[in-house]
């Protein structure tokens, strides 16, 4: 698996996706939006991955995205009428911005927890991103800055519909109009990140600890924690209760749970089964 703006690695069950461009301080080039959606299915593709690790190089986690790399998007397709163009502007920035907003949803969709190792900013976009991970873990230099306001933007990739249940109104409000940044010291009286490490060394030994634990555990049970929690978020407490009952009615496993079971009273390692590989085609699924 190679990639422009991402070095990918698998041992031991987890899957360490490493943001590698720091001469550029990780900035989201148009390859980036491509190609985080493209590393995720491909993760999702390899058999026995349970948990996914998303970590930087260099002073920053990311600076978000490269506006600049985008170029002019008022500027019509060759031989296409200015005019013309000019009346699918809006359909074109709705496409567009759509695009970008999946290349983190899938984060968040991915059957498997995403745990962020954020060192430095995670500016613009990069709070996006971090917001649709599962866990979030830092350096004692880590800060989030919602910076589209310093640009003239309103954040529109996945902030604010992900920040405001994982930090107070008023101190998301803070930050979107005033573009303030959020100390790792913050973050983590707010309950935004989950610890805080001294430096990036010790930040990344003590994710792959977190990550090696969840990788014990049974992935199908994983997998509808994930789920439930996700919609527990979106939904009323009623809908949720029914939704845990219907997920449990099809996919919860004795088999499963005898052998975890059994592996604590033995205290050895669980031989749970793996998810299966997600169908890709109707043909996957009648062979089945």
């Amino acid at each position: 698996m190679n990639y422009q703006c991402f070095d990918v690695t698998i041992k031991d069950r987890i899957a360490h996706i490493v943001m590698n461009r720091p001469e550029k301080r990780n900035s989201m080039i148009p390859a980036y939006w491509d190609e985080l959606p493209k590393v995720i299915s491909d993760i999702e593709d390899q058999p026995g991955v349970r948990v996914i690790v998303i970590s930087s190089t260099g002073p920053h986690f990311t600076s978000g995205m490269d506006v600049s790399a985008f170029g002019n998007s008022t500027k019509g397709d060759e031989g296409e009428d200015q005019v013309k163009h000019n009346r699918l502007k809006g359909a074109r920035f709705i496409g567009s911005v759509k695009h970008l907003q999946q290349a983190f949803t899938c984060l968040e969709q991915c059957r498997v927890p995403v745990l962020a190792a954020i060192q430095g900013g995670a500016i613009g976009a990069g709070v996006d991103l971090v917001t649709a991970c599962d866990l979030r873990y830092v350096t004692e230099d880590a800060f989030f800055t919602i910076f589209e306001i310093n640009i003239g933007m309103t954040a529109d990739v996945g902030t604010f519909p992900r920040i405001t249940a994982l930090l107070p109104e008023g101190i998301v409000k803070e930050m979107a109009y005033t573009g303030r940044r959020l100390s790792a010291a913050e973050a983590r009286s707010f309950g935004f990140v989950n610890q805080v490490f001294k430096n990036q060394e010790e930040l990344l030994a003590g994710v792959m600890e977190v990550a090696k634990e969840i990788a014990r555990k049974a992935p199908l049970a994983i997998h509808g924690s994930k789920r439930i929690i996700n919609y527990s978020r979106d939904h009323s407490t009623e809908d949720a209760l029914d939704y845990i009952i219907v997920w449990n009615a099809s996919m919860l496993q004795s088999d499963e749970i005898q052998e975890a079971m059994m592996a604590n009273a033995e205290k050895r390692e669980a031989d749970f089964v793996d998810l299966p590989t997600p169908k890709k085609k109707m043909s996957d699924t009648i062979n089945d």
